[in-house]
């Protein structure tokens, strides 16, 4: 009997169980939800400034006096007088043309000097002799002006001569070329033993590197947005001539000295589109060479008024950049953004946003258009993001 009864009290005694969790369970069913825990972030509210405008671009670097060397005569080239690709200084020695023909013509330029002198002397004493004797009428009027003419003729014939003694004289120095300036030189184009022609073969090159020129194109789309924004204010622009330029070498490396802006050309250059700009720069040294490519990031303007957010609150989406904003209601708005260039940790908003609006800085991976947050001032010396990286920057 008794084992007949063990399973009886076993079913009831589970039956009790379920009957107290259904209990439980209407209980709590008959109570108030639990109230659902708004998702915190921090933000910023967004403010406007002025900051730099600075547009950078590739430029190459230039000699600021590139001076081709040619012989003034022609002549057989005797010696060459420099190491090549050195640097030179002014008057130094380069090249040599055989002198011996033209100290030949100097040496006749000065022998014919003497002879015409000898006539001025003899027409001299000639004229001393007849003026007298026409007063005694012992020579006709025609034999005085004869005598004057004589005179005359014989100092002109000095003067003829000591001018082709002067060309005769200056062709002889210039048989010794000197560099004309200081600067690095380029190799020879000729040697010794070629025949030379007066002011037609090029024989070197020097290059003045300091100071040198960085020459830019500046593409005339962004010389017609610069116009434009110049002109409703939204670039404030100290004028073209002071304007400094920073510069930076392909490797990364920042150059220590700044150039300034020199020369604007009038026109653009049909074959490419641009404008272009030169820039002085000091080079003592010798870190920049003709021809080298840097990048140049122009200084002097300004953007008043603009709005600047931490790179970490802005996203990137299917449509572009986006931010999340906190709305009226404490609700997450999404915001496309133009999201121009980075300044330091911050990019520069040129649309999207304005003054008193709030940005989401800190949580964005707990929220989505809509949702409800608590808000709160984001602390920008705070843990390191964990949210995704901004986008990559416009190149300019």
């Amino acid at each position: 009997m008794i084992n007949m009864l063990k399973p009886y009290r076993y079913v009831c005694m589970a039956l009790a169980g379920a009957s107290l969790a259904l209990a439980v369970g209407c209980k709590q069913e008959a109570g108030s939800a639990p109230a659902q825990q708004l998702a915190q972030v921090e933000i910023i509210t967004v403010t406007t400034q002025t900051v730099p405008d600075e547009p950078e671009f590739i430029g190459q670097a230039e000699a600021s006096r590139p001076v081709e060397i040619r012989s003034q005569v022609t002549g057989l080239l005797k010696a060459l007088l420099y190491a090549e690709g050195r640097d030179v200084k002014k008057g130094d020695r380069l090249y040599q043309i055989d002198p011996v023909p033209f100290q030949a013509v100097a040496a006749s330029a000065k022998a014919k000097i003497a002879q015409a002198e000898a006539k001025v002397v003899q027409a001299r004493q000639d004229l001393a002799r007849v003026k007298p004797l026409l007063a005694e009428q012992a020579v006709s009027q025609k034999d005085v002006d004869d005598a004057i003419a004589e005179d005359l003729s014989a100092k002109a014939a000095v003067q003829g001569a000591k001018a082709d003694l002067i060309k005769a004289q200056f062709d002889l120095d210039n048989t010794l070329i000197t560099a004309p300036i200081d600067g690095l030189i380029e190799r020879s184009r000729h040697y010794e033993g070629r025949l030379v022609s007066a002011q037609t073969d090029l024989l070197t090159v020097v290059h003045r590197v300091d100071p040198m020129y960085i020459v830019v194109s500046v593409p005339e789309t962004f010389i017609l947005k610069r116009r434009h924004d110049i002109e409703t204010k939204k670039i404030t622009h100290p004028g073209v001539y002071q304007m400094r330029g920073a510069v930076t070498l392909m490797d990364g490396t920042a150059y220590p000295q700044e150039g300034v802006l020199d020369l604007m050309e009038p026109g653009l250059r049909s074959e490419t589109g641009s404008r272009v700009v030169r820039m002085t720069i000091q080079n003592p040294t010798r870190t920049l060479l003709p021809g080298q490519f840097v990048k140049v990031k122009f200084k002097g303007d300004a953007k008043p008024n603009a709005v600047l957010i931490p790179q970490r609150a802005v996203l990137q989406g299917p449509q572009g950049p986006f931010v999340y904003v906190v709305g009226p209601e404490e609700r997450i708005e999404i915001r496309p953004v133009d999201a121009s260039i980075w300044l330091g940790d911050q990019w520069l908003i040129d649309s999207g946003l304005k003054a008193g609006e709030r940005v989401v800085v800190n949580g964005l991976m707990k929220i989505g258009p809509g949702a409800p947050v608590k808000a709160v001032p984001w602390s920008a010396t705070g843990t390191p993001p964990t949210d995704p990286a901004p986008p990559t920057p416009k190149q300019g």
